[in-house]
């Protein structure tokens, strides 16, 4: 028999957001004595519809998952919790429209933790303050990031216990538009959900619309319908109407998911990536079983993990007639509260590493490295990489650095062949604003890539600004075995802790 308990917890005339619909599937379980982990909950589409405010937006449902969720007491949440009522921002995207929502959840326990700690001050400099700029991260205060943090975090735990299941209509198809054995996989399934029953619409590269591989008029051919639902992106697309796709089908390695990254510079859309590349650390799904594996996705629905990302802006220093300029002055001495000494220059969100090095000279790099209000060090090495746990397996493990759960909310920094044996790679909290800068007096520029990407000269004086993104990265994982993703692709990739296994003690008799 089922019970309907959303009466109890939302008000009338109202139709619920995500977090009360968990917080009623408490309340039913606590009144029917029932354990969370003990049953599946489906709930009805139109709970969730309010999601978002456009008016074309999709509905949706989610489920509890029954197995792997074994939950303390202690965290459970209780009746009495305040849910703020907060404006929601508008974006189609369901996975942030969680987030903007979880903006106002942390509970004033979690506020308290910050007194004395948490400061409302700014941490980088901002020359444009009259500008909407609230979207950059690096221009929040320490409070402000810290519950940023904390937010993301929390509504990750929620998604890795969450089946969501979307209502498809508009699918983006991303390969290497220069491999022809890509082309054909993406024709191949590109014709598969054009002769699905439902109307999906497929959008694919525009470079492929007159592609003689692809053959866009021999789909046409099949079918008249087809030409009103086969689409063709573009960057401009992606970045001005990311809510325009439901969901991201990946054919490539771990390149073609770091360029959907890129693509999608703030909200992005639930990444299904399908393994056709060489490692596969972020690609976790077979394409010879694509049917199978969309099918189950559309139909089932998919869990998704939410991956750190992070904002980067490069910083330029504004010229001036002073030969003793000092960057460590500028940035937290007497001068930090002057905005007219640096300006911005481009900003990225980026899911792999921040890498400061040397680039073309000779010689190794100066490079002054601040974290908050505090200068750390300077470094002396050919470089510096900043990654995030999802590039803990890249430039950071070439470098010496360790490997990190992507589930870690840290920040990893490492030297690239520092000119000292005591620079240990070092792990800090996603809270921190890192800033790793030219100091004046070097000898030589320096010069920062971002995801291997965008690569800059970086003059005297010049520094970037390394923090958590406000915009995650949605990657989907396998329904049957999330919990072992990760442990299972660096043994598969990296062959980690692989060896012979020694021979069994033997008695001599």
């Amino acid at each position: 028999m089922t019970t309907n308990y959303f009466d109890d917890v939302i008000p009338e005339g109202r139709a619920p957001n995500a977090n009360e619909v968990l917080h009623a599937h408490t309340q039913a379980n606590i009144k029917t004595n029932i354990h969370p982990e003990d049953q599946l909950v489906e709930v009805d589409s139109k709970s969730l519809h309010s999601l978002s405010s456009h008016e074309d937006a999709q509905p949706m449902e989610v489920f509890l998952e029954d197995e792997g969720i074994r939950r303390r007491k202690s965290s459970l949440v209780p009746s009495t919790a305040p849910r703020p009522d907060n404006v929601r921002r508008k974006t189609q995207c369901f996975v942030h429209s969680l987030l903007e929502k979880h903006d106002g959840m942390v509970l004033k326990d979690h506020d308290a933790s910050y007194e004395g700690l948490a400061q409302e001050r700014r941490i980088d400099k901002d020359p444009h303050s009259h500008a909407d700029q609230s979207h950059h991260s690096r221009l929040l205060t320490k409070k402000q990031i810290s519950d940023m943090a904390f937010g993301i975090r929390e509504l990750s735990k929620k998604l890795a216990q969450i089946r969501l299941k979307l209502n498809v209509r508009n699918i983006f198809i991303l390969a290497k538009a220069h491999d022809e054995t890509l082309i054909k996989h993406t024709r191949e399934t590109t014709d598969w959900l054009l002769t699905k029953d439902s109307k999906y619409r497929v959008y694919v590269e525009q470079t492929l619309e007159t592609n003689k591989i692809f053959d866009a008029e021999g789909l046409y051919a099949k079918d008249s319908n087809y030409r009103g639902r086969l689409k063709f992106w573009t960057n401009e697309l992606c970045a001005e109407k990311p809510q325009t796709f439901d969901i991201v089908l990946a054919l490539g390695g771990d390149g073609t998911v770091l360029y959907s990254s890129w693509l999608f510079q703030r909200i992005v859309p639930p990444v299904l990536a399908f393994s056709l590349g060489s490692l596969g650390f972020l690609t976790k799904f077979d394409y010879e079983q694509y049917p199978l594996t969309l099918a189950r996705a559309f139909d089932e629905g998919i869990t998704v993990s939410l991956r750190l990302r992070f904002e980067a802006t490069i910083m330029r220093s504004q010229s001036r007639d002073d030969p003793s300029r000092d960057l460590v002055e500028e940035l937290i001495g007497e001068e930090s509260e002057d905005n007219h000494t640096h300006k911005p220059d481009g900003t990225h969100n980026i899911l792999n590493e921040v890498v400061v090095d040397r680039g073309p000279n000779p010689t190794m790099s100066s490079i002054e490295l601040f974290g908050d209000d505090e200068h750390f060090t300077t470094v002396q090495a050919d470089g510096i990489c900043v990654s995030t746990p999802t590039g803990s397996t890249a430039y950071n493990l070439a470098a010496g650095g360790s490997l990190c759960h992507p589930d870690n909310p840290v920040i990893l920094v490492t030297a690239i062949c520092a000119h000292t044996l005591s620079f240990r790679p070092i792990i800090l909290p996603d809270t921190i604003v890192l800033r790793a800068g030219v100091p004046y007096d070097a000898r030589t520029s320096s010069w920062a890539s971002f995801d291997g990407r965008e690569r800059v000269e970086l003059g005297p004086g010049d520094y970037v600004t390394i923090s958590a993104s406000r915009f995650p990265f949605p990657s989907v994982l396998p329904l049957d075995r999330k919990s072992k993703d990760w442990i299972d692709s660096i043994s598969r990739t990296l062959q980690w802790n692989s060896r012979q296994r020694q021979k069994s003690f033997k008695e001599w008799s």
